[in-house]
């Protein structure tokens, strides 16, 4: 596959990723329409109106690197991470804007750096592989350790309340970090393992969007339960008998 449909490819999700939201939003307007007491669309808070670009081109970026050969989604996700982290900052959320400009940014231009070679740096194929068992522990060790200590953050710095208040907010709020800096990071080096932390991502999201009573977010984060499910399900299909390492006894082939 040359780089022409590369890029083609990025096009044409971005076009589907535009009509699955201007459908998204005609739903949802006509939601509020039949329920005048119900707000779903924020047009009057720019965090929200620059959210929404985001979320198309973010849908356009895993539709695209779905496909483990097509590193062109990762300049649609520079663009999403560029766009999310001004809503963060509008939302006065500091941390999470760092997060985005100073190492989602830097991971996905590591992910082109990685994706547009064929070979990765021992000379092997380059292809979607799980982690191997001591990874998958470490990622996991990973996981909680950032929760934990995005918590602290979170009651310390931004609460200022207690240990014990708040608690599955600031577990779920955690989890979102934790989840998608580890589904970056693997997405760098062709892990399939990344989708499943996008899957926790989306879930989590879910999770702390109800709690908060966002019914705009609950929708969203759904709509992206959906198409990282998808994209889950494309990459352990795409992943090779002998590359399933710890998930071996979970998707045999």
């Amino acid at each position: 596959m040359n780089n022409t449909h590369l890029w083609r490819a990025l096009g044409r999700n971005t076009i589907i990723s535009i009509i699955l939201f201007g459908a998204l939003l005609g739903l949802l307007w006509v939601a509020e329409l039949i329920f005048p007491s119900v707000t779903l669309l924020k047009w009057h808070d720019p965090a929200w109106v620059v959210g929404i670009p985001a979320s198309v081109i973010g849908v356009a970026y895993i539709l695209t690197v779905r496909d483990p050969q097509n590193y062109t989604g990762f300049y649609a996700g520079i663009i999403m991470s560029i766009l999310l982290g001004v809503q963060f900052i509008l939302q006065g959320g500091y941390d999470s804007a760092f997060l985005f400009f100073l190492v989602f940014i830097p991971f996905q231009l590591m992910s082109i750096y990685k994706w547009s070679r064929k070979k990765d740096d021992g000379g092997a194929s380059f292809e979607p592989k799980f982690l191997d068992t001591p990874r998958l522990f470490l990622s996991l060790a990973l996981l909680v350790f950032i929760t934990f200590g995005d918590y602290i953050i979170a009651t310390f710095a931004l609460y200022h309340d207690s240990l014990t208040d708040n608690v599955l907010v600031k577990i779920l709020s955690g989890l979102l970090i934790s989840s998608s800096f580890l589904a970056n990071y693997w997405l760098i080096y062709r892990k399939t393992d990344s989708w499943l932390y996008w899957v926790i991502y989306s879930l989590a999201g879910i999770g702390l969007f109800i709690i908060i009573r966002n019914p705009f977010s609950i929708v969203l984060f759904t709509f992206f339960l959906v198409i990282n499910g998808m994209a889950c399900v494309a990459w352990i299909k795409a992943t090779k008998p002998e590359n399933l390492y710890w998930a071996a006894s979970f998707f045999k082939k």
